[in-house]
């Protein structure tokens, strides 16, 4: 059982989804700081300073200057503030990945038109052409 285990791990696919996961975490990181540091504030800027991560509806009773506050003091919150934010994040990803497969799909595309390389000769050809100059 371990041995089937280690070939199952030592399996390119398996290698190639670790690495995949590890660069998609490292990616969301990135797309979280661009929604959060440039792209948020264009968009707070045409809605005249709306900060959407700071939006929320307060569930229950009490009165609270922030998110945070509310949070902090056990409040109930309905932060629709961050759900709008991670539909923003999610659609910036799946619009980077949808170009990056679409640029891989076509350098493929374009490796497959790719005319072959000639032919050189075959082997039994360079001998017949040896035994040519032989005979002379």
């Amino acid at each position: 059982m371990i041995k089937e285990f280690k070939d199952f791990i030592a399996k390119g696919n398996v290698m190639d989804m670790a690495v995949g996961i590890i660069i998609g975490a490292a990616f969301t990181a990135i797309v979280g700081s661009l929604v959060a540091d440039l792209i948020n504030p264009i968009i707070s800027l045409f809605m005249g300073g709306v900060d959407f991560s700071g939006m929320y509806a307060l569930l229950g009773e009490g009165e609270f200057t922030s998110i945070a506050a509310a949070e902090e003091a056990g409040a109930a919150v309905f932060a629709y503030g961050r759900f709008i934010m991670a539909i923003i994040n999610f659609l910036i990803i799946a619009f980077v990945v949808f170009m990056l497969v679409r640029t891989v799909n076509n350098m493929k595309k374009k490796e497959e038109e790719a005319p072959a390389a000639p032919a050189g000769p075959t082997q039994e050809e360079l001998l017949a052409d040896i035994l040519k100059a032989l005979k002379k």
